[in-house]
């Protein structure tokens, strides 16, 4: 479906790929539109709903200046998902030992591993990086309790809040490993510092802003290029998370499942991250805040919520979208409305055939605070084709 509404209120349009969009995130859409840096127009997906700032579901091109709080602070979130070569009816008919099994060995929620769970050489790689950041910003290590040790022990975990691993059945009843995750407390710590950073540099020039949560770097400036280097190493961390807790999932399944191969379709993609881009003649830092890139040809993934459908897509490379879709369902209503409208017996109703936590500390997960993924799906056919329908029947939540 092409863009459904246009909103011009600022220096640039919002081409909007919804009609369905609450006040809050419209009205921070328009506050995005007004800074004097966007570049050609803002793109605003069909998931796109309120953010800290700047709205999730939106993708927002700038040319010479970055906005730390658009990134957000789980900078590098994103999908991996690797198909196996069996069948459905090669699982064991109960999973509950499967994913006792998968939570005993990848760790969710604030806890991490009790040693170093991944390579040294991988290790050494991200710590010089990250030394580098140190040097440059000592009061950065303050955000966490014994920060070496911890970010090193977060990688190949889970977290909290959205992030999941699910076992999941395609069309075709081939089996698929899913998860979300991003850069652990590392990247928030990250994004909360330079976010902190960007409002001070506002406040010594007087700039009057929109909203306190867009203030932004100026490209050329030392905290600019330290942003970049810092954002740069997160995302980096984030896409080794992914890739190192598949590892992990991997080593439960071949354990426990007959002798399987994991196929040559297998994607890790980021959907909050920032990168330097071409787009309508210029070079641009393109911010995707809850999307994920959708070239053509380029494979991506669009989850749905713990008891809906999630998709495989190829991009179409859209200009007007930049080259991008929706990053999932997207939420309709805030955590806390959703712990206060349902209860346990609405979770496990809703997630009824899949194995999964179904208590009260992932209610404000339930499939009913997010929206119709179908509908989402069917806003955004001019930027991908569905490849791969999935439906989950193992989801672990933090």
């Amino acid at each position: 479906m092409p863009i459904l509404q246009t909103i011009n209120k600022g220096h640039v349009p919002v081409k909007v790929y919804t009609d369905d969009i609450e006040h809050s995130a419209y009205q921070q859409l328009v506050n995005m539109s007004q800074m004097p840096f966007i570049h050609s127009h803002i793109a605003a997906m069909p998931d796109v709903h309120c953010g800290i700032g700047a709205t999730v579901g939106s993708v927002i091109p700038t040319k010479g200046a970055i906005i730390p709080a658009a990134v957000g602070v789980d900078i590098g979130c994103g999908m991996n998902a690797i198909r196996l070569s069996i069948k459905a009816d090669q699982l064991p008919d109960n999973l509950r030992g499967l994913r006792s099994a998968i939570e005993r060995d990848v760790p969710v929620g604030f806890n991490m591993h009790k040693y170093d769970a991944v390579p040294d050489s991988t290790v050494r790689a991200l710590s010089n990086g990250l030394s580098n950041i140190w040097e440059k910003h000592p009061k950065l290590k303050s955000k966490q309790k014994q920060p070496y040790q911890t970010w090193i022990r977060q990688l190949a975990t889970l977290g909290g809040g959205n992030h999941f691993i699910e076992l999941c059945l395609d069309e075709n009843d081939d089996v698929w490993v899913m998860l979300h995750s991003g850069s652990r407390g590392v990247g928030n710590a990250i994004g909360q510092y330079f976010i902190e950073m960007a409002r001070r540099d506002m406040e010594k020039v007087q700039m009057n802003l929109p909203d306190r949560d867009l203030a932004y770097f100026n490209e050329g400036t030392s905290h600019f290029n330290d942003y970049i280097e810092a954002v740069g190493w997160a995302q980096d961390y984030a896409m080794i998370n992914r890739r190192e807790m598949m590892r992990l999932v991997l080593k439960v399944l071949k354990a426990r499942l007959p002798n399987f191969k994991v196929t040559k379709e297998a994607i890790n993609c980021h959907h909050n991250y920032v990168s330097e881009e071409h787009h309508f003649g210029e070079t641009v830092f393109v911010t995707r805040k809850g999307a994920i890139r959708a070239r053509e040809g380029e494979l991506g993934i669009i989850p749905g919520s713990m008891g809906a459908k999630s998709f495989i897509v190829r991009g179409k490379g859209n200009e007007s979208s930049f080259c991008s879709c929706s990053h999932g369902a997207g939420r309709v209503m805030s955590r806390s409305k959703a712990k206060r409208l349902f209860n346990e017996q609405d979770l496990a109703t809703q997630t009824a055939d899949v194995e999964c936590k179904k208590d009260k500390s992932v209610i404000d997960e339930i499939p009913a605070a997010y929206k119709d993924i179908d509908k989402v799906m069917a806003n955004q056919t001019d930027l991908v084709d569905v490849v791969h329908t999935l439906k989950q029947v193992v989801c672990i939540k933090g």
